[in-house]
């Protein structure tokens, strides 16, 4: 595996391009990043076809994606080995896009979602992604996997299913109910494959696993349906070419058109209806809601994939050039045929384990990828649907984390595991915009508990406390450790309600309070007010000038005999006794 220099982030875009060529970009490393590009482009091949298909469009859409996102997000993305083109995250969000408002809506739901990644990496939010939770993360992504394998029950087995709609539960059970016209054939083909996938990797040969399964499971389809195959009755092995059909420029034909992408507008294309769509406000605002869907999932998944990268290799991103870059390969791909495109861990990873050295192996990859639909149409049509939907079984397992989800089932917290499994069954009974709003809204009262629960504030035995020595009984210490905050503050404060008569000053030791909210104020100025009505002094001790600022602001001031600031206990204990003295 390449090891490289660490690269400080830089400002704007390109900065991945830019970090390599800084650090010295010589003929030895093209070299590298043309042999990683060629091998990351034969695995994009399958894969990208498979996605396209899962999402319910024509396979030659996700090989776009590739062509033209992956190139572009390479070229002006903020990570270096970042490997552009669709993913299977997005499978459960594009795929109701699809059936709502067909391909048209979903290149312009795309778009939108674009333009939303470049403002969010224009306005610095690439760095929000490190506050979303890990078992958030881990549910919606398990969910999804969960999602994809059984949308591949149906080619996989061969059933007659008809037009899957946007819902697991009625999905699962249509498809329960088609069973009984499981086709031998097709089942024997993707099992076939699912072998050679499975087992592949363990020969430890030099050829990515996707291209040798789709190749040995076309050929294996190709011999049963001029071999055993009757047209007349149906009994054949469906491929890419005998189930789509492409028309353009006048031109017509089956399986992927041999043709480079080219521009078409989005709004042109057909909705669900198979119209033309009418590109007006209340298409905007219909898809406002998904493109947002995508760019957020974009954002998360592309920025944890530069991440891995990170790790691998040893360098940093820039995660808001990254955003741009994406964003931009989203505006851009759509206007060529291209779906929804993000960074995918899994081709990231061969990307860096090939021995790439610059987002060039990318743009390879990409190249790769347009010599294939431009030379090799004819022969990507003859791939069996049945091998593809084995590609994905592969896919989703590897997307599933299964040993991880099942190791943080056993030895997370038990508030994890409710996030986890919130997160998890939300996203497949439901989708996974609510599962993470869910997530990340547990996450964050989880997280308030744990914190409120660290705030103490415990009375102090003054006879025992050196900085301060024996006080009177009519004064009485507190100590208040962790952050005052709305979770936290009203538990913290409460305590302080006096039991003890002969109490008539109150020193709070505040050195442990790095920060407060604005409900701690209120809070705080109410338990002021409480003292001053039972003729009860208050000193605060120890609090940053931020917080006394904010304390001035919100009228909480130095008011002789009743509240003062103190920076050390000891000076706190010499006002006590001076204001004990005054009204003794």
């Amino acid at each position: 595996m390449a090891r490289h220099r660490p690269s400080p982030p830089l400002p704007g875009i390109a900065t991945g391009l830019r970090a390599a060529w800084r650090d010295g970009y010589g003929l030895d490393d093209l070299r590298h990043d043309i042999l990683a590009g060629v091998t990351i482009g034969t695995v994009a091949v399958p894969l990208s076809m498979a996605l396209a298909i899962a999402t319910g469009v024509p396979p030659q859409h996700g090989l776009y994606t590739a062509i033209v996102a992956g190139a572009i997000i390479a070229l002006t993305g903020g990570s270096r080995f970042n490997v552009s083109g669709p993913t299977a995250a997005f499978v459960v969000i594009l795929f109701p896009i699809v059936q709502q408002y067909g391909l048209g809506g979903l290149l312009i739901a795309s778009m939108m979602a674009g333009v939303i990644l470049v403002v969010l990496g224009i306005t610095g939010m690439g760095r929000l992604i490190q506050y979303v939770p890990y078992p958030v993360v881990l549910g919606f992504t398990a969910g999804i996997a969960v999602v994809i394998a059984v949308l591949q029950l149906p080619d996989f087995l061969g059933l007659e299913v008809g037009q899957l709609g946007e819902h697991f539960v009625e999905n699962l059970g249509r498809i329960a109910v088609s069973l009984p016209g499981l086709a031998p054939l097709e089942l024997g083909i993707g099992a076939f494959t699912l072998g050679v996938l499975l087992l592949w990797p363990r020969l430890h040969v030099p050829i990515p696993a996707p291209l040798i399964g789709l190749v040995v499971g076309a050929v294996v389809a190709y011999a049963v349906n001029h071999g055993i195959g009757d047209p007349s009755t149906g009994n054949m092995v469906e491929t890419i070419a005998s189930r789509f059909t492409w028309e353009v420029q006048g031109e017509t034909g089956s399986g992927i058109p041999p043709i480079a992408p080219s521009f078409v507008a989005p709004w042109r294309l057909p909705g669900a209806d198979g119209e033309p769509l009418v590109l007006d406000f209340d298409l905007i605002r219909a898809l406002l809601g998904p493109a947002f869907a995508i760019a957020m999932l974009g954002a998360i998944e592309s920025l944890l994939c530069a991440m891995v990268s990170d790790g691998l290799t040893r360098t940093r991103h820039d995660p808001n050039a990254e955003l741009i870059g994406q964003g931009l390969g989203n505006i851009v791909a759509p206007l060529f045929g291209g779906i929804t495109a993000t960074a995918a861990i899994a081709r990231t990873a061969t990307n860096i384990r090939s021995g790439a050295r610059s987002p060039i192996a990318a743009v390879v990859h990409a190249l790769v990828v347009l010599l294939a639909v431009v030379a090799l149409a004819g022969l990507l049509g003859l791939v069996p649907m049945a091998a593809l939907a084995a590609l994905l079984f592969i896919v989703a397992w590897n997307m599933s984390e299964a040993r991880h989800f099942l190791h943080t089932l056993r030895s997370a917290p038990p508030g994890d595991v409710a996030i986890l499994l919130t997160c998890f069954t939300l996203t497949v009974l439901f989708d996974m915009v609510l599962a993470v709003a869910v997530g990340i809204g547990l996450a964050a009262a989880l997280f308030i508990r744990r914190m409120s629960l660290l705030t103490q504030t415990l009375r102090v035995d003054t006879g025992s406390h050196a900085p301060i020595d024996e006080l009177p009984g009519e004064v009485a210490l507190y100590d208040i450790n962790g952050p005052l905050f709305f979770g936290a503050a009203e538990k913290a404060l409460s305590s302080l309600h006096l039991v003890d008569p002969k109490v008539r000053i109150v020193i709070l030791d505040m050195h442990d309070v790095p920060s407060m909210d604005g409900t701690a104020i209120v809070a705080l100025k109410a338990l002021i007010d409480e003292m001053h009505r039972e003729g009860v002094a208050l000193v605060l001790v120890g609090l940053p000038a931020r917080i006394l600022v904010k304390l001035r602001r919100a009228g909480i001031r130095r008011t002789a005999g009743r509240l003062t600031y103190c920076r050390e206990l000891a000076h706190a204990r010499k006002v006590a006794l001076r204001w004990l003295a005054r009204t003794a």
